[in-house]
């Protein structure tokens, strides 16, 4: 296969952006190259195993829901920004030598849920309904936290309720 130059990759490109028809061609060779699953979400959310996941959300680009192996539910109206990582899988263990398995815990998310960019949500973990997780948090073994709360940070706290009091 010749190799093409930059410029030749550019003009390539260009044309891909004004024709609709080779931008779902193009699309659809990445996902064959790329071995990328089709997903109702788009293509470039990564969906490993079955999660559950309800009406009108929104899981933005290069985040990925892992529930292989236990399970993921993600409830209606949530918003899972970019670059998030939401894992059932704990393989620390096993990879130093200290366990033959992985370990594998259910994940929740409530409805209207929103976590922000680059945060992880780690097996164990119940997120109650109208909470935020603030962007970059970590969420190791998280619990149950309760409805209406802010996480933040890296290792995160929890602001209990901080979203209820606002409501009348």
């Amino acid at each position: 296969m010749a190799s093409m130059t930059r410029e030749e990759i550019l003009q390539a490109l260009q044309a891909v952006r004004h024709d609709p028809e080779l931008k779902k061609e193009v699309l659809s060779l990445m996902i064959e190259v790329l071995d990328l699953r089709e997903n109702e979400l788009h293509p470039l959310v990564f969906i490993n195993g079955n999660p559950r996941i309800g009406k009108d959300v929104y899981i933005g680009l290069f985040s990925e829901v892992n529930a292989q192996g236990s399970e993921v539910s993600i409830g209606d109206n949530c918003d899972i920004a970019s670059f998030v990582s939401i894992n059932v899988a704990d393989s620390h263990k096993k990879c130093i030598g200290i366990s033959d398995d992985i370990e594998r815990k259910p994940i929740v998310l409530e409805e209207n849920v929103f976590v922000g960019s680059h945060s992880f949500i780690g097996e164990g973990t119940h997120i109650g309904h109208s909470s935020v997780v603030g962007a970059g948090t970590v969420l190791l073994k998280g619990g149950h936290i309760p409805p209406g709360s802010l996480i933040i940070g890296n290792p995160a706290s929890i602001k209990e309720g901080y979203f209820l009091s606002d409501r009348s």
